[in-house]
């Protein structure tokens, strides 16, 4: 049986290694010794400090990982990858100095890279639901817009939309295009249905433009009309048309109205101009109309209807030739010249009945049969209370009262024929 060679004196050593006085160089493991070189130049104790320094090399490098994933300047698997590379190179590292440690360190570090790689995961998941959250969001918005008639505001808002949405991360492939879907049916409905508006919307303006076209071609012959009422008042319906068109084209409605304008503005200058003119003779026609009235309320009370007919005769003449006179001021003056000239009427009805021995004669029978009738009513009365009949001489008395009612009426006018 062959001897297990003799152990080597140990000339140089430290914690985490030793040298040997052959020149071979140690580490020490938790396994148990591992050679690791040999060092055949200089003192033993150079050897310990040169394999320190590979040592302390591996230990810059584990403390740029940990730095880096701290930092999260560096991803998960770049820093896994690395720290699997390490601990290759730590199974056989020509290096002295607490491996053991180096290799928790490495540990430690797979453990925050899973930790990292559960965060990401779970800040993704949320991202994910956030964004599914917000497309569905941006479909029920949207389709909402397509529904809707805004058009003026509708397509920036659908574009802001669609702008948004390209910033979300996309779903799961089967949810992300159904959504997309339903986005992009509801952009093209409402574009579809925005195009058909503006469609209708020109056909009305060219509709309305041609209304105004000969709405302005009337006002235009209108222009220079002297029938200043009849004229206006078609001028009012011909504006009430021009509101009920619509509006025609921007610059046709804007030219159009300008022709329209200037035919109105010519005829209302014109009329009112006139109508001034007509005003200020109006209000000199109403003082000759007023020193009229005077000379016709002087005649009253009327003595002698045959002057006051002849003298109301002149009135009325010069009265017409007066004119006419403010339209607020009409009622009033020819109120009180009609009561002047009924006043005549009635004096010249009166005085005829006066001349007319017929009607004389008619109301001197009249006065004479109602006095008949209250002598007669007068002595029913008396032989009804003399039996005690009450219903009788209240019935005699109620045919009494209206026939002296009608006495007094008849010999008021028997009075007019001077009886």
């Amino acid at each position: 049986m062959t001897a297990s060679p003799e152990p080597r004196s140990t000339v140089a050593e430290n914690a985490w290694g030793r040298v040997d006085d052959s020149g071979d160089v140690f580490v020490r493991t938790p396994g148990g010794e591992r050679k690791i070189g040999s060092w055949q130049v200089g003192e033993p104790q150079g050897a310990l400090e040169f394999f320190g320094r590979k040592f302390d090399d591996l230990a810059v490098q584990v403390a740029l990982l940990e730095q880096r994933l701290a930092s999260g300047a560096a991803a998960p698997d770049e820093t896994q990858a690395g720290a699997h590379k390490l601990r290759q190179a730590l199974v056989d590292a020509h290096a002295i100095g607490d491996l053991q440690a180096l290799a928790a360190r490495l540990d430690a570090i797979d453990e925050q890279v899973e930790q990292r790689r559960a965060q990401r995961r779970a800040a993704r998941a949320r991202a994910l639901e956030e964004a599914r959250a917000r497309k569905e969001a941006i479909v029920t918005q949207a389709e909402s817009i397509a529904e809707g008639e805004d058009w003026r505001h509708g397509a920036d808002s659908l574009r802001t939309l669609l702008d948004e949405w390209k910033t979300l991360p996309r779903l799961d492939r089967a949810a992300d295009d159904a959504l997309w879907r339903r986005f992009s049916s509801a952009r093209t409905q409402y574009t579809r249905r925005r195009r058909s508006h503006f469609a209708e919307l020109a056909e009305r303006r060219e509709q309305a433009r041609g209304i105004k076209e000969s709405l302005v071609a009337e006002a235009e012959q209108l222009a220079g009309s002297t029938d200043w009422g009849g004229t206006a008042r078609r001028f009012r319906e011909l504006m009430t048309r021009w509101r009920a068109a619509g509006a025609a084209p921007k610059a046709a409605e804007e030219q159009l109205w300008q022709r329209f304008r200037a035919a109105q503005d010519t005829f209302f200058t014109a009329r009112s101009g006139t109508l001034s003119q007509r005003d200020s003779t109006q209000q000199a026609n109403l003082e000759v109309k007023r020193a009229l009235l005077e000379q016709a309320e002087a005649l009253l009370p009327v003595t002698d209807w045959k002057v006051a007919r002849e003298s109301m005769r002149s009135i009325h003449e010069r009265w017409e030739a007066a004119g006419q006179v403010p339209r607020p001021a009409v009622r009033a003056l020819e109120g009180r010249l009609r009561r002047v000239d009924e006043a005549v009427r009635e004096a010249e009805r009166v005085a005829w009945r006066r001349r007319n021995p017929q009607a004389r004669a008619r109301a001197e029978d009249t006065v004479a049969q109602l006095r008949a009738s209250i002598s007669e009513l007068e002595s029913r009365r008396a032989a009804a209370r003399a039996k005690g009949d009450q219903a009788a001489a209240v019935q005699a008395e109620d045919a009494l009262a209206a026939r002296r009612g009608w006495l007094e009426q008849a010999e008021r006018a028997l009075t007019e024929f001077g009886g």
